[in-house]
């Protein structure tokens, strides 16, 4: 959500900030801007809309400097056009600032810099706060920042440019991911590492009330107060091969078909066969409190809430301990009862999901021991957890999660096989989920190989203005996950539902024109399943089944069939996702939709 790049150095700016800014793209935005300063002068280009359109309205005549800033904007106060867009300046056209959060309380400080005779051009929350930075400005960038700063309510990830003190930068956070690059004789601001692995490796993670002076040769960290902080660097573990489209149309579909990989390397080194065990690394410090938990409560946003329904099944089933899954964005807002003995396990691909973070603050609060799941290293959510793993899926572009969810599912797996050996899981049903999950890889590329398949229902279906989704069981997150897949980059209005609960309300949908998806693979509630079917086929409803290989029995009740390999029931949704994912792709890609950059949609929400 919004990205923020800034660069001061020996080479021109401008192309490096367009290129940081197009790697960021995947995360959701509506305007985009960049400011370079040369020769005593600072020059603004932003355009409503996408970053092409402000390269082609440079018609490359760019602007000439080796210092500057670009933004890409995601609004959230006042409309998407160019006025709104970043970045924004003060009154003199001398500080230029870029910003990713929400100043809450910006109108009261609107008013009053209004009333001292500041003029406000656009409808930001965002342009208050530099112009409250020039009004602190005596000659001294940095300390004008700092004590804007102290005025300031919400949450923040700037960069500033200052016109008088050309040689640099003034970058700070709260609760707005920012990284800094370290080159030679160039160094990097920006709010995803994406926007900066081509040029460096070695990066500084700013944490919260966190500020940072960045010149051409060097970067110092404090906090507001003015403390020094020695922050450690850190190597960005990932290559821009990685977060290049290789050879694929769109980023989805390469990280779809990457999940065979991603779902080996969550579990890589984490399995122990002869125990029938797992192994997790990050958690290892925690193993009496894991012994003695009585209550898991999962914390996590959409695709990531979906993962942790899957893990409420597979803890409850495996280990036999209560869990709740909760919407972070409504667990800090009620009176949550923590009791003792309670673990929360915060899971967010990011690592920056602002419900998840705030979620995950307050249950720490509140005693309960903090675990997260995550697949960016250095994230917040990493750092102010108590423990926790890494999915290790990649870099994810696509802003519809696929190889994450499915990573994360995987994650979940292994913590609840190891919770259940702990409580009395026997040793052969142990080595059977072991040798279960070793197979899993191979049998997600079996399912890949069914794309062609998947795309003639898209054909037959792109048209669809509706459709349901139903399971029962463990499956049954995976129908909620395969309708927001249809949902978030076909615009298709898509339901998912427990199917025993069709018939409390949603069956009033169904006639001849509405399709209707079931999982229906191989589990406890097979039988229960076909019933549902029946229901459905007796109202004429168009019936589409993810089926267990083989099945020819709900084959007989349904218009069309995909099949996944047969697996332990309690894997299954690592499978059986990947087909409507396929599904999903293929009917957004026939209704000319843009896959990879949905409309609304931001990668990594960091606003409430």
């Amino acid at each position: 959500m919004c990205g923020i790049i800034g660069y001061i150095g020996h080479r021109q700016a401008t192309g490096i900030l367009l290129n940081g800014l197009r790697r960021m793209e995947y995360r959701g935005y509506d305007s985009a801007g960049i400011a370079v300063l040369n020769n005593g002068s600072i020059n603004i280009s932003k355009v409503a809309g996408k970053i092409a359109g402000l390269t082609e309205s440079l018609e490359g005549k760019y602007p000439i400097g080796d210092v500057g800033l670009g933004h890409t904007r995601w609004a959230t106060h006042g409309e998407p056009n160019q006025l709104n867009a970043h970045p924004h300046n003060d009154c003199t056209g001398r500080i230029v600032l870029i910003h990713n959060g929400i100043i809450e309380n910006y109108y009261t400080i609107k008013t009053a810099l209004a009333a001292k005779g500041h003029v406000f051009r656009t409808q930001t929350d965002s342009e208050v706060l530099v112009h409250l930075i020039e009004d602190f400005y005596e000659g001294d960038i940095e300390r004008a920042v700092r004590l804007a700063l102290t005025q300031v309510q919400g949450t923040y990830g700037i960069a500033v440019l200052c016109h008088d003190e050309p040689d640099k930068l003034i970058a700070a956070r709260l609760g707005s991911p920012l990284v800094l690059g370290l080159g030679t004789g160039e160094n990097f601001i920006a709010s995803d590492l994406a926007a900066v692995v081509e040029y460096t490796r070695d990066v500084i993670f700013l944490d919260d009330g966190e500020l940072a002076v960045v010149t051409r040769n060097r970067v110092t960290n404090t906090t507001l107060d003015r403390t020094i902080v020695d922050k450690k660097v850190e190597q960005v573990s990932f290559g821009l091969e990685e977060i290049e489209k290789g050879g694929y149309p769109h980023f989805m579909l390469k990280e779809i078909n990457e999940q065979p990989n991603s779902i080996r390397d969550a579990m890589r080194g984490r399995l122990i066969e002869e125990e029938g065990n797992s192994k997790l690394g990050g958690l290892l410090n925690l193993e009496s409190q894991l012994e003695s938990a009585r209550r898991f409560i999962i914390l996590g946003c959409g695709t990531s809430w979906h993962a942790g329904l899957i893990g409420e099944y597979l803890i409850e089933e495996l280990a036999g301990i209560p869990v709740e899954v909760e919407y972070a964005s409504e667990f800090r807002y009620r009176n949550p009862v923590i009791e003792p003995g309670t673990i929360t396990i915060s899971i967010s691909q990011s690592g920056e999901t602002i419900d998840t973070l705030h979620a995950m603050r307050e249950a720490k609060k509140r005693g309960a021991l903090a675990i997260g799941i995550c697949n960016v290293v250095g994230s917040t959510i990493a750092r102010e957890t108590n423990a926790g793993v890494y999915n290790h899926a990649g870099p994810e572009i696509g802003v519809a999660s696929t190889k994450a969810f499915t990573s994360q599912v995987m994650t979940l797996t292994l913590l609840a096989l190891k919770l259940g050996r702990q409580r009395g899981l026997s040793l052969e049903r142990g080595r059977e989920i072991v040798r279960e999950l070793m197979a899993l890889p191979e049998k997600a590329e079996r399912v890949l190989k069914r794309s062609s398949e998947i795309m003639e229902l898209a054909i037959r279906f792109k048209d669809a203005p509706n459709a349901l989704y139903l399971s029962r069981g463990i499956n049954y997150p995976v129908a909620l996950e395969g309708a927001l897949k249809l949902k978030e980059i076909s615009y298709i209005h898509a339901e998912g539902y427990p199917a025993a609960e069709m018939k409390h309300g949603p069956i009033a949908l169904i006639d001849e024109n509405m399709p209707v998806v079931f999982i229906a693979v191989n589990g406890a509630t097979y039988d229960k399943v076909i019933s549902n079917i029946e229901e459905v086929r007796a109202r004429k409803g168009v019936i589409i089944a993810v089926v267990t290989e083989g099945d020819d029995i709900i084959r007989r009740y349904s218009d069309y069939v995909i099949e996944v390999p047969a697996t332990d029931p309690y894997l299954s949704p690592i499978l059986s996702v990947i087909p409507l994912q396929l599904l999903a792709y293929h009917i957004a890609v026939l209704r000319g939709c843009n896959v990879d950059q949905p409309r609304n949609l931001a990668k990594s929400v960091t606003v409430e």
